[in-house]
């Protein structure tokens, strides 16, 4: 990967925007959210009008243990946990447009996760302004905010080991003075663009967001400033986001909340009615098989007041994406898509027929798979001596990228004993 330094790290990254490369001016973003923002939530939002989406804050430590698995069946980009979780999971509909976030504290490890995702992504970002226990306890997060060497050389390594788009958030400092001097020295890593989170650190939602803050920012630097903070007192519908963009004077504007519970806000048309919102997310949930207590606590969110109704008692009660689809009466639009996935599946098995033993002498060269849970002592107890064992490739054939291919080379008496 070339390496970039010194000034020209600002102009090369200028004229890759130019070239076609992802904008952070003048655009609406899904901002990152813990457990909402994983691909249903951001499909839902770039149809309804989002410029630009953000994942949920992933934490390099697992995503830098991932194997990132072509999905045919779903038509998806996954990275795999080694213990078979999806860590993050993508599509080429977002491909040009979804900023991967990331939580961090190591500039080689960031570099190592940006470099996994990178040709799956529009751009990277690290997360600087989260307040939570799980982000701070590692030294992410807004912990960050009180080390700007480690910010600096996080984004510096960054930019110079990537060809895309690097970004940061952060929140506010306890005085305008820090704050427009962090932001300086971070405009001077090369970056193409920072969120500013109207709030301190120690601060919640309920507390008013802090314009004057992200507009003192946005005049001292010269890159796109995305101002974020602002859905529970300014942003309730579409309109609301101009008017927060103006006052912020802010290039672009990042939502959470009011995205999380209508995505139709990024809609110039809406708001819908949360319930026609709900609907076409979980198809989404259903389409690209979202874990399914992660698609009750999005439609829980939705829910806000009525999660206590009896369509939410009975979302609450469900424990797959087939009992919450009977919930939204989306039985038939479950069924018809589990016999798409199904005719996929089956024709990717089709075509990857095992080859046939082959004889050589007393040597048999076979084919064989076998579930991952399955450790090669298993294998011993079958074959009780074999030559070698050759991993040839990983072979999804379902959601679940749980099955590999191995070539065995036995000796004849093996062979003849077992």
């Amino acid at each position: 990967m070339p390496t970039r330094v010194g000034v020209s790290a600002v102009s090369w990254r200028t004229e890759d925007m130019m070239a076609g490369g992802l904008s952070f001016r003048n655009i609406t973003a899904l901002a990152p959210m813990v457990r909402v923002g994983t691909l249903p939530m951001r499909l839902l939002a770039l149809d309804y009008g989002a410029d630009v989406v953000y994942c949920e804050e992933l934490i390099d430590i697992k995503m830098a243990q991932c194997q990132r698995v072509v999905n045919e069946v779903l038509q998806t980009v996954d990275f795999v946990a080694p213990d078979d979780r999806v860590m993050f999971r993508t599509c080429e509909k977002e491909k040009d447009r979804v900023v991967f976030q990331m939580g961090t504290a190591d500039p080689d490890r960031a570099l190592i996760v940006a470099r996994l995702v990178e040709k799956d992504v529009a751009a990277i970002d690290v997360n600087m302004g989260c307040p939570k226990e799980y982000s701070t306890k590692g030294g992410m997060g807004a912990a960050l905010l009180s080390d700007p060497d480690k910010i600096e050389a996080i984004l510096r390594k960054l930019v110079a080991g990537v060809l895309i788009p690097v970004t940061c958030k952060i929140r506010i400092l306890p005085s305008l003075e820090e704050t427009i001097s962090l932001v300086q020295r971070i405009e001077k890593t090369g970056v193409s663009a920072v969120a500013v989170h109207g709030r301190f650190k120690d601060e919640r939602p309920r507390h008013p967001v802090h314009c004057d803050y992200i507009q003192a920012v946005t005049q001292a630097v010269s890159i796109p400033v995305i101002a974020n903070g602002g859905s529970l007192d300014l942003v309730k519908t579409n309109a609301d986001i101009e008017e927060f963009r103006k006052v912020t004077g802010a290039s672009s504007v990042m939502l959470a909340r009011s995205a999380m519970w209508n995505a139709s806000v990024f809609s110039s048309r809406g708001p819908f009615p949360v319930e026609e919102v709900m609907e076409e997310y979980l198809k989404y949930a259903i389409r690209y098989n979202n874990h399914a207590f992660n698609t009750k606590y999005c439609l829980c969110q939705m829910l806000r007041d009525k999660v206590e109704s009896p369509l939410g008692k009975q979302l609450q009660a469900a424990q797959t994406n087939a009992e919450i689809s009977e919930a939204y009466g989306l039985q038939e639009f479950y069924r018809q898509t589990q016999e798409q996935l199904q005719v996929r599946r089956d024709a990717l098995q089709s075509s990857s027929q095992p080859e046939l033993p082959v004889m050589d002498g007393d040597v048999t060269t076979m084919a064989v798979k076998f579930e991952r849970s399955v450790q090669h002592h298993c294998l011993k107890k079958t074959f009780t001596s074999f030559l070698c064992l050759l991993p040839i490739h990983l072979n999804v054939t379902n959601p679940n990228p749980n099955v590999y291919e191995f070539k065995i080379l036995l000796s004849d008496s093996d062979s003849q004993q077992h």
